[in-house]
């Protein structure tokens, strides 16, 4: 067959889908256990720490591996290393289906994370490596979209399972409902994302830039997702940081020396890269923060069941799901206004939320209250994540699409789980004396604050390009204009 390179061939769009097929079951996994943890717990006498780590244990080993295997994917192929990673999360997903121990679904639940974490930066490069342009942005879009539907879906099908198959069961089909689509997955990426679109040269793969970053990311990460701040996680935060600035040094040794660097430091220079990542952290520690709040207020607060709780947060995943679409048709044209906008619109609908709660309080028809300024904060966020994504990396050479999707990514999983403890302290905070709709305006105004910051750094970002854009172009020096004439 043909290179699934070239512009005009149509498997391109049917590899994508391949692509997504895989990337929303390791994003369904993110929200669906939640509503199952009271399950757990009852049925394996899970300790509430056990409970802690089959959520954050996911979320750690996810974001530990996504820069050094971005860079695999660059250096031995993504379509190898796509498919290392559907059967790994597939098999975890299996071995957390029948755990019989917390400890047993724990370590699947690491595991998987470590197939998901091995998935996401292929998708991203893939999109890089497979599109141009235009198509580029409508690619993005229906990722976002993926990930807008994959958020809606996740509590809902995580309650309809619990439902239909019973406490004592239902928990495990949350996760034994992955093996049919990881199979499917596999089927499907041998089909169609073909060998020659795979990098076969020998690379120096940089381990000790891999180890160094590794530790950094656990080192920061560890703390925010066990949420634990006693002297030991304290002390291992430090480390991470340190960790990271001995791994920025490194790979400046690296490429003096003219070596290959698991992560390009030049790619930070590149035009869009470094602001839009930096925006990606911000909107992601306020972003992942809101459902947090809202789960928990809804059920505590409210006295929602877990699939309620699910279908009054659903506005935000559907508006996201929808305007993804359409802004990954913008961007191309309209460029970080498209961000700016969305930014804009998450705002005034959080702010939105924030008021009616404060109004209608404990009521049982808040949620209902709730559901248009939440899909209005979701339109707007659905004009930001893939957009942003869009942005950043569209001066990044196809080679290094791997590792610069894992890079961002990286700073986003850091931002979520930043966010998730500084919302969640916040909130905890303002319930401590039994009132709820206090703690969710903690906690809401945290987001609120943190959005905000995301839309000052895009609004700065605007402001920079538009005014490079208007300024005139220096005439060439005259030596040079002679050569040209």
């Amino acid at each position: 067959m043909s290179d699934i390179d070239h512009d005009d061939d149509p498997r391109r769009w049917k590899a994508l889908s391949v692509c997504l097929t895989a990337g929303f079951m390791t994003l369904l996994d993110v929200s669906i256990v939640n509503v199952a943890l009271p399950s757990i717990r009852d049925s394996l006498g899970a300790s509430d720490a056990a409970l802690q780590w089959v959520v954050s244990g996911y979320a750690l080993s996810f974001g530990l591996v996504l820069v050094a295997a971005g860079r695999l994917g660059d250096a031995r192929g993504r379509r190898t290393m796509f498919l290392v990673g559907v059967v790994v999360f597939t098999v975890a997903s299996l071995l957390a289906g029948v755990a019989q121990t917390a400890a047993w679904l724990v370590a699947a639940r690491l595991v998987q994370g470590v197939g998901g974490g091995i998935i996401n930066p292929q998708v991203s490069g893939l999109i890089q490596q497979l599109f141009r342009g235009a198509e580029r942005g409508r690619a993005f879009g229906r990722l976002g979209t993926t990930i807008g539907i994959s958020t809606a879906v996740g509590p809902v099908l995580g309650g309809l399972l619990i439902a239909a198959f019973g406490p004592d069961d239902g928990w495990r089909w949350i996760f034994l409902v992955n093996l049919p689509v990881g199979a499917l997955a596999v089927v499907l990426a041998l089909r169609y994302l073909d060998r020659t679109s795979e990098r076969a040269r020998a690379a120096d793969l940089d381990p000790l830039g891999a180890v160094l970053l590794g530790g950094g990311v656990t080192g920061i990460l560890w703390p925010l997702v066990s949420e634990r701040w006693a002297a030991p996680e304290a002390a291992l935060l430090a480390a991470g940081v340190v960790l990271l600035v001995a791994f920025v040094l490194w790979e400046r040794r690296v490429s003096g020396r003219g070596g290959t660097p698991m992560v390009q430091l030049s790619l930070f220079r590149r035009p869009g890269y470094a602001t839009g990542a930096l925006l990606a952290l911000v909107y992601f520690s306020g972003f992942t923060g809101i459902f947090f709040v809202l789960t928990l207020f809804f059920q505590t607060g409210l006295g929602y069941t877990p699939l309620q709780a699910g279908a009054a947060i659903t506005p935000f995943a559907l508006g996201s799901a929808v305007m993804a679409w359409v802004g990954g048709r913008l961007v191309h044209r309209r460029g970080r206004q498209v961000v700016v906008v969305g930014l804009l619109l998450v705002v005034v609908g959080l702010t939105a939320t924030d008021v009616l709660i404060a109004t209608q309080g404990e009521s049982s028809r808040t949620g209902l209250w709730t559901v248009v300024p939440l899909l209005l904060a979701g339109l707007g966020s659905g004009l930001v994540i893939s957009p942003n994504q869009t942005i950043t990396l569209a001066q990044v050479p196809v080679d290094q699409a791997g590792a610069a999707g894992g890079v961002l990514q990286t700073g986003q999983r850091l931002g979520a789980a930043a966010g998730i403890a500084l919302v969640g302290a916040l909130y905890f905070a303002g319930a401590a004396d039994g009132d709820q709709s206090a703690g969710a305006a903690h906690g809401l105004r945290a987001a609120i604050a943190l959005t905000g910051a995301a839309l000052v750094i895009g609004l700065v970002d605007l402001v920079r390009r538009r005014r490079d854009e208007a300024a005139p172009e220096r005439p060439a020096p005259s030596g040079a204009a002679r050569r040209s004439g």
